[in-house]
């Protein structure tokens, strides 16, 4: 092993060290993540669902979770600065493939795990654009965990929480890290790390969740599934 090689292991682990530590502040501030109630048109308080969120794109516009309806929406929280950072590649395939089959994926950048999405909205759209050619829509860069977290994520959070990593080369790194930060950590349903994935069925049920670890190809596979159910 050379010692370029060495250098780039200690850096990222350094870097996972660092991001480990924000997400146990992060857990610690949250708590746990619960669906908000909101009021129907009669006035009577119900449970939010998805369709009743809304997000902020890159632009400044905002944009309607109700606009998905009969969709199947893939969310993911992203940083342009991660060792996961080229699944960028797969997620553009992704949209390209199955885009016109019904499929939507909201990109959220979020700068919370490591400090790997330092740049401005601008920058990230144009890093991606550049190095992936990504042509599915970047949301406002957010949070994720913690006190300012996006209410979207709470919801999702409410409805899946964190499984486990999946056999990964990063997975036993991973688990080390969270686990000298906070010994409750895979209790929780934080995020724990960019690219985790949430796949919301056509009725608006969040379905999955999916770790930065799993298999792309895993991923792919329920979208397939969730689209092809609407053509029987």
């Amino acid at each position: 092993m050379t010692i370029k090689t060495i250098s780039v292991i200690l850096a990222g682990a350094l870097m996972l060290f660092c991001a480990a530590s924000t997400i146990g502040c992060c857990t610690r501030l949250q708590g746990g993540a619960q669906g908000k109630g909101i009021h129907n048109d009669n006035g009577e308080m119900k449970m939010a669902g998805f369709y009743d969120y809304t997000l902020t794109s890159g632009t400044g516009e905002t944009v309607k979770m109700d606009s998905f309806r009969g969709k199947v929406v893939l969310v993911v929280n992203t940083a342009t600065g991660c060792g996961f950072t080229p699944q960028y590649a797969p997620i553009e395939q992704l949209y390209k493939d199955y885009h016109d089959k019904g499929l939507e994926i909201l990109d959220i950048p979020c700068n919370q795990f490591g400090g790997q999405a330092p740049g401005t909205d601008d920058e990230i759209h144009s890093f991606c654009t550049l190095h992936y050619n990504t042509t599915f829509p970047q949301m406002k860069k957010a949070d994720v965990n913690g006190a300012n977290e996006l209410p979207l994520y709470t919801f999702l959070k409410s409805r899946k929480g964190f499984g486990g990593f999946d056999e990964h080369k990063y997975k036993k790194l991973l688990e080390e890290m969270f686990s000298k930060a906070d010994p409750d950590w895979a209790s929780k349903p934080d995020i724990k790390w960019n690219f985790t994935k949430f796949v919301i069925d056509r009725d608006g049920n969040v379905v999955a969740r999916f770790e930065p670890t799993a298999d792309m190809a895993v991923v792919e596979a329920l979208i397939v599934k969730l689209l092809d159910e609407h053509n029987k």
